[in-house]
């Protein structure tokens, strides 16, 4: 209720200003005691051997760099990814670089990895008190040539590794030029044998198997879907989260906002994600759990992601328009819906 008074306030700033500004509000708000540091706890389970007190989680790129973990937590997430983060810190692209498009409950971005750098995030996440399930995102810099992309992975793999409850490989960025191409079936199939290889090494230097999940795109042929679903396969991979932001103007080609380079999320992703999640499903047939990020902007969306084959949810561009109450509006919605399937 309170953010739907502010809203309009923190619309007429500039979309980084707005994010800053909220993010002020959340801390003092927990430093007066406003929001206990406590999720949700509904509809627990287990995925990918970790325990999520609800299915509704954080997707990357709010809380880039580990900043506020301890005020996102008081909002009841059941678990937060933060990032995507970069073994070297970059500035991103040049501002202006996010816009909402209100008409359609969407987002532009075109941010481009901006990040203090994997070192900097690290320190966050040690100084923090969050003791909750926690995915970190990473993402090559912007000026590491493709062909060498393995390398930046392989660097955020090792560094965040020990910190981490699972770890995202985010190759599905619009914003970092070429980055999608790691999605072709060959190029898949050499990061992720780089990748599962280490990722062998450190489990048995740290002594605990952290999960690693794959970010794809919405923007994908049933081809490639396919593709991608068997690479996953093959190289056991843990999970992966289905989708990133679009780079289709479909819902929005009549505004002239259209124009702007970058990802779309919000309202007009959510069939396209939901149905990716689909045929995903299909593909892996249960071997590999999905995460299911893209247009949920209420609860309704969320239940249509979770009855395509996702295990769990994240928001992102549904905060924006409808604030903190949509994570607990959607943990007591697949709540109620499990006990009305028990009792039928």
């Amino acid at each position: 209720m309170l953010y739907t008074l502010l809203r309009p306030l923190l619309f007429k700033l500039d979309p980084e200003s707005a994010h800053c500004i909220t993010f002020s509000a959340i801390e003092n708000a927990r430093k007066l005691g406003l929001l206990k540091n406590t999720p949700i706890v509904c509809q627990p389970r287990t995925i990918m051997g970790l325990a999520f007190p609800n299915p509704v989680g954080l997707a990357a790129g709010l809380d880039k760099n580990g900043e506020h973990l301890g005020a996102l937590a008081a909002l009841g997430f059941g678990f937060i990814e933060i990032g995507t983060v970069t073994p070297r810190p970059q500035s991103g692209n040049p501002a202006p670089r996010i816009f909402r498009v209100p008409e359609a409950n969407a987002v532009i971005n075109r941010l481009g990895f901006n990040n203090h750098g994997v070192d900097r995030l690290i320190e966050n996440v040690k100084r923090s008190d969050y003791q909750g399930v926690l995915g970190i995102n990473i993402g090559k810099n912007f000026d590491t040539p493709l062909e060498k992309a393995a390398d930046d992975y392989l660097i955020g793999l090792r560094k965040v590794y020990r910190y981490a409850s699972y770890i995202t490989v985010n190759i599905s960025s619009p914003n970092t030029q070429n980055l999608r191409q790691l999605q072709a079936t060959d190029a898949l199939d050499q990061l992720l044998g780089q990748l599962k290889s280490e990722q062998v090494k450190l489990a048995q230097v740290h002594g605990k198997y952290v999960p690693m999940v794959v970010k794809i795109a919405p923007d994908l042929e049933v081809a490639q879907i396919e593709s991608i679903a068997a690479s996953l396969m093959k190289h056991q991979v843990d999970g992966v989260i289905a989708t990133n932001t679009t780079i289709s103007r479909t819902g929005i080609e009549h505004l002239p906002i259209a124009q702007e380079s970058g990802g779309l999320s919000g309202a007009p992703l959510t069939q396209r994600a939901t149905a990716v999640i689909h045929q995903l499903h299909h593909c892996l047939q249960g071997a590999i759990p999905i995460i299911g990020v893209g247009g949920i902007m209420s609860a309704r969306d969320a239940q249509d992601k979770l009855k395509a084959g996702a295990s769990l949810i994240q928001l992102y561009t549904g905060l924006i328009y409808r604030g903190p109450d949509l994570v607990k509006e959607i943990a007591q919605a697949v709540c109620a819906d499990k006990a009305k399937r028990s009792f039928d």
